[in-house]
Formats: structure tokens, C-alpha cells, sequence
């Protein structure tokens, strides 16, 4: 069985797609025989395991440093190349096309993972009418699908509205030995020259504009010391301040466990999530999260484990940030960590997984429903 992900939104620099990628990768390898194989354009090829594909692309400004592939015909040549069993289109653009492709001249099956809320970003950067036509378009793709998933109940109701009724809800996960409290060090504000009072903050992800992290740090600056923020990763110059601290993107998930750890509240002011890989991260490392009522981030916050503000607003965010420090931050922390180990473990998740692969290949493929039961019985 060969199981192929095709997706511009996989790359070395991480992301939510990335991470999720290389879990499949990593607990398809540990506990299955099915083969995997990523395409992206932002790669380069090699033959271990996962197998990566480059796929031919360009640099196209305003997409987060991504490469866009070429041509749908140029990233279904290498779908067919690879020889797929079974394709999941983790975009919503050429590589979803040339998975179609497939399905169509071939008989793959196709899969698609809406990762990306493409209709309510379009809407923040042009405007109600450019977003209109995004819906179209992606009730137009999608629906040619086999199988369409999403990772919150808050994606599958707003796929039902495009049309698409069809979406299954499939939640994303962490692995939960990485991610867990004990990577804290309790020299963090020592070493960032902090004293021993300060609140520490964080958030960590690509710096992008749907990520609203101008929110933050005007909320950050609001509220003055003892807060500090701990931003990580990658992307969009960002403004400097005495209460911030930058640190660059973290391949190791180790090293990323351990600064999370290491902080007080993870904090993310997006709106746009269609999940939030890294508050379950944090969650698992013991933390608190102070997130917004709207996304898929509303869906793993509650009030035994963080606290929501309004979206797209720096008062109400910074209100939220403050209040939770009035809160037990242990127990908070603790629940969380129950929360996120219980029940979005990737040993919980990717069985479900595997099972909505087995049921689209029921009618001709018994190969990964052998594994399959291998897997969830294990």
C-alpha cells in the first residue's frame, strides 16, 4: 500500500501541515508497513524514509515563503510517477487538481484535507467579493472529492455552507512523549536576563498576517512588565521591543517542547485556525492557553484549561492575558495536559485516521485494512 500526501504547504521551516506530515510519516513507519511518500515543492528529494518528491514550483511573494508548483500537469506526472495507491491534497491549489487528476484517468482515490480556511483569509486581505468567488471555487474543488477532511467541527459546518456536505470531522494530534512538562527549565528568565517575577509568555508558529500577531504584541505592550513574550519561528519582520524576545523556528520538536515548558501561557491571537497544532503542543507541555472565540482554537480551549477573548481585539486579549494570572496556572496547566495526552495523542488520533483511508479502499484495496486493524489492536 503506498499512501502519497501532495501539498504546497510542506516544508522544512514547519507549520501546522509540516508537523502534521511528519507525524503520519513517523507513525506509519513505527507501526504500520504502509508505504509514504510526501510531494512538495519546498524539498529536495530523497529516498528515505518519508520519501520526499520535489515538486517543480516558482516563488510567488505573500504566501509565507511557500513555492507554488508549476502546473497541475507537472504535479500529476510525479503523483504518477510515485505509482499513489491513495492521494491526500493538503492544498487547495494545483496539487489538489493533479489529485483529482488521478482520480479521475487513474482511479486513485482522493483525499483532500482542508487545512487552510482559504475563504475567510481571502476575505481579511481583499475584500467580501474576492471571498465570495474563493467559496465557489472551493465548493467546485472539494466536492469532486472522495473523501474531504477537516480537522474542528467549526470546518466541516463552514464546508457544509459551501455545499460541501459531505466533510468529516478528523482532529489533528501531538505526540505527547515530545510534548509533556517535565522538559521545563526553570532557568529561562535567567538566561533571557528577565527577573524572577516575569511573566512569561508564548506563542509559536510562521509570522504571517492571518496569524494577527500585531494583536499580541500591542496586547503585550498594554499591559507592560512583569509580561514578556516569547515569540518562535519564522517569517514577517516583526517589531522590536524590550518585552519581546525572538527566537527562530525550531525544527527539533525537543527543543521546542522545552521552551514551551518553560513558559507561563501560550497565547494565540489568531482567528483564521482551522485547528492549532500548537496549543495542543503547549497544552501537552503543561500550559495554559489564552486564545479567541473564533477558529478551530475555540474548540480545544475551555475554561478548565485557558480563557478566550473577542477576536481582533487588543483589549479583550490583553484582559484575558491578565486575568488568567488571577487563576490557578497549575491546575490550569495540569487539565490541559490531561486534555491534550487523553485525548489527541497521535496514538488516538491516527488509528481514526487509517480507519477513514480503510473505508474509502473497503471496495478494492484489503491491504490497509489489515494494517489497520494490526495497528489499532496494537
Amino acid at each position: 500500500m503506498h499512501l502519497v500526501d501532495i501539498t504546497m504547504f510542506y516544508a522544512p521551516e514547519g507549520g501546522g501541515v509540516s508537523t502534521y506530515l511528519n507525524a503520519k510519516a513517523h507513525w506509519l513507519a513505527r507501526h504500520s508497513r504502509v508505504r509514504h511518500t510526501i510531494l512538495s515543492p519546498n524539498v529536495q528529494s530523497r529516498g528515505r524514509g518519508p520519501a520526499l518528491v520535489r515538486l517543480p514550483a516558482v516563488s510567488v511573494p505573500g504566501i509565507g515563503g511557500y513555492r507554488m508548483p508549476l502546473s497541475v500537469a507537472g504535479c500529476a506526472r510525479q503523483l504518477q510517477d510515485v505509482e499513489a495507491d491513495l492521494v491526500e491534497a493538503g492544498d487547495a491549489g494545483q496539487c489538489a487538481w493533479a489529485a483529482l487528476r488521478m482520480q479521475q484517468k487513474r482511479g486513485v482515490p482522493a483525499v483532500a484535507f482542508y487545512h487552510s480556511d482559504l475563504p475567510r483569509l481571502v476575505e481579511h486581505r481583499l475584500g467580501r467579493v474576492s471571498a465570495a468567488v474563493v467559496r465557489k471555487y472551493v465548493a467546485r474543488l472539494y466536492g469532486q472529492f472522495d473523501l474531504v477532511l477537516a480537522p474542528s467541527r467549526l470546518m466541516v459546518q463552514q464546508l457544509a455552507e459551501m455545499n460541501i456536505p459531505g466533510a468529516i470531522h478528523q482532529p489533528l494530534g501531538i505526540d505527547s512523549t515530545v510534548f509533556r512538562p517535565d522538559r521545563r527549565v526553570d532557568t529561562l528568565r535567567e538566561h533571557l536576563r528577565l527577573p524572577s517575577n516575569s511573566r512569561l509568555l508564548v506563542y509559536a508558529g510562521r509570522f504571517t498576517p492571518e496569524k494577527k500577531l500585531h494583536l499580541l504584541v500591542d496586547a503585550v505592550r498594554k499591559l507592560g512588565r512583569p509580561y514578556h513574550l516569547v515569540l518562535i519561528g519564522s517569517g514577517d519582520d516583526m517589531p522590536r521591543y524590550p518585552q519581546i524576545t525572538y527566537v527562530p523556528f525550531k525544527r527539533d520538536q525537543r527543543h521546542l517542547a522545552r521552551l514551551l515548558a518553560s513558559c507561563d501561557v501560550l497565547v494565540h491571537p489568531g482567528d483564521c485556525e482551522t485547528f492549532g497544532l500548537i496549543v495542543l503542543e503547549a497544552m501537552a507541555c503543561g500550559l495554559p492557553v489564552v486564545g479567541t472565540t473564533a477558529g478551530g482554537v475555540a474548540e480545544l480551549v475551555d475554561d478548565d484549561t485557558g480563557m478566550l477573548a473577542r477576536p481582533n481585539d487588543v483589549g479583550s486579549l490583553a484582559e484575558a492575558i491578565d486575568a488568567i494570572y488571577t487563576r490557578d496556572l497549575a491546575q490550569l496547566g495540569a487539565n490541559a495536559r490531561a486534555k491534550a495526552a487523553g485525548v489527541y495523542d497521535w496514538d488516538h488520533v491516527m488509528p481514526q485516521l487509517l480507519q477513514r483511508y480503510g473505508s474509502l479502499l473497503a471496495h478494492g484495496t484489503s491491504g490497509l485494512l489489515h494494517v489497520e486493524r494490526a495497528c489499532v489492536t496494537d
